[in-house]
């Protein structure tokens, strides 16, 4: 991935090429004290500290002219509890490792995002999630925390000890400290079987609170200038496994989704009134399948194609008059777009700045091909988000302030009071935390 630091003068660029950064000093510690001893040192020395993943983010939520730390030495499980079902990994563990490395010990999250690249640190922090009825975010599977905070100490925190560390922590955004251990309910491995279709987007929407019940992981996707949607419904499986054969793994995965696909962009880019032509055209691509394999061989996929990514979660109640106020606005605007819209749910949480927090929610991802201008889409997209009270979320574009999280998360001034007992001096600020949060 392009995440590591790239360019001749130490500039740091992000997955989606939207935000880049120079930091004073890049350090990549080997463990808790050396990073512990980095973030002494940066505030001797007057530079704010940010840690960075994998770079997945489209906001600038990690970029800092200070000090950046990169954490891909912090890697590994650090025990596996099979009595209170939990695994403690290192935070620069990328997600693709943590979920290969549980497979082999016969045990699984319980849901986990479409794509693994990043680190389960910079996944939790920002929010990342999939799509569940009953099973929330990553972050919602977290049973205890480590970090390292201003005054360069290690806390600890969990429901029991520093509980209200614990609720805001999960998905801190890196205001609150360098996250160096995460603790993680799991379970036996088990299988699941995807059932993948096109369906009419009229019938998904006049179908989908049936859809969602029905499921224990519904999604879908809708191809814009179109009435065609591809649908995934996830569900446990007693087997056998039954994986997608290599052939066609590699010829829909790969060929259609990844290849096919790049140069249907690289078309549409060129010549945007061949967009809807292409649409109708990918969304009748992909043909229906079935298959039974372990849980991150279902949940994931590649991503190779670059793109820039909007998501907000609204209501869940919200989500088919939102939809469909998305699909007028598409059809009145003249803008063309060549990326399908991804539709997904999860259940309320309790964690203070989760974008699921207190409320079942839908969350709406809309993109463009990386290098295409996305802000004329994605400012009447935002539009009719927000009047929805929707909450972006805290790793994709969005141009929201903390002034609108006061009134869209009931419990957005305990995070910020937390934030102020723990990192009174803000070392971790950056610009971005400035506007989300507030000076």
């Amino acid at each position: 991935m392009s995440s590591t630091a790239s360019g001749t003068y130490g500039t740091w660029r992000n997955w989606g090429g939207n935000v880049s950064a120079r930091p004073a000093r890049q350090v990549a510690p080997a463990s808790v004290e050396e990073l512990a001893a980095a973030v002494r040192r940066a505030r001797e020395d007057g530079l704010r500290v940010k840690a960075v993943g994998t770079g997945h983010s489209f906001t600038s939520i990690a970029a800092t002219d200070g000090v950046l730390i990169r954490p891909q030495l912090l890697t590994g499980i650090r025990t596996i509890d099979r009595q209170s079902m939990t695994v403690t990994v290192e935070a620069g563990t990328p997600l693709k490792r943590l979920n290969a490395a549980l497979a082999r010990e016969g045990l699984s999250l319980t849901n986990m995002g479409d794509i693994m690249e990043q680190t389960v640190s910079g996944a939790t922090s920002t929010g990342t999630h999939g799509t569940g009825r009953a099973s929330g975010s990553i972050a919602a599977q977290i049973k205890g925390l480590e970090l390292v905070t201003a005054d360069g100490s290690v806390l600890t925190c969990s429901e029991k000890e520093n509980p209200e560390v614990f609720a805001a922590a999960r998905i801190g955004l890196g205001a609150l400290g360098v996250v160096t251990a995460i603790t993680f309910a799991v379970e036996p491995l088990f299988l699941l079987t995807a059932r993948e279709e096109p369906m009419p987007l009229e019938r998904v929407l006049s179908e989908f609170d049936q859809l969602w019940a029905e499921n224990e992981h519904f999604e879908f996707y809708w191809f814009p200038h179109t009435g065609n949607t591809t649908t995934k419904r996830n569900n446990r499986s007693a087997g056998p496994r039954r994986p997608v054969g290599q052939a066609a793994a590699w010829f829909e995965d790969e060929f259609l989704s990844n290849g096919v696909f790049q140069v249907a962009q690289w078309v549409g880019r060129a010549a945007p009134s061949a967009v809807p032509a292409i649409a109708r055209i990918s969304s009748r691509a992909l043909s229906a399948r079935t298959y039974t394999d372990i849980p991150y061989e279902v949940f994931t996929s590649p991503r190779r194609v670059r793109f820039v990514e909007m998501e907000y979660a609204v209501p869940r109640a919200a989500l088919v008059e939102t939809l469909r106020e998305l699909r007028t606005m598409v059809d009145r605007s003249g803008l063309r777009i060549s990326f399908p819209v991804e539709v997904r749910t999860a259940p309320a949480d309790d964690i203070t700045l989760s974008t699921a927090s207190g409320r079942d929610s839908a969350y709406i991802a809309v993109h463009m091909f990386r290098g295409t201008p996305y802000q004329a889409y994605f400012t009447a997209a935002e539009r009719i988000f927000t009047a929805h009270e929707g909450r972006p979320h805290w790793g994709k574009v969005h141009t929201r302030d903390a002034e609108y999280f006061a009134r869209v998360y009931p419990r957005f001034g305990e995070f910020t009071a937390l934030r102020d007992r723990l990192d009174p001096d803000r070392l971790f600020q950056n610009d971005y935390l400035r506007r989300v949060l507030g000076a």
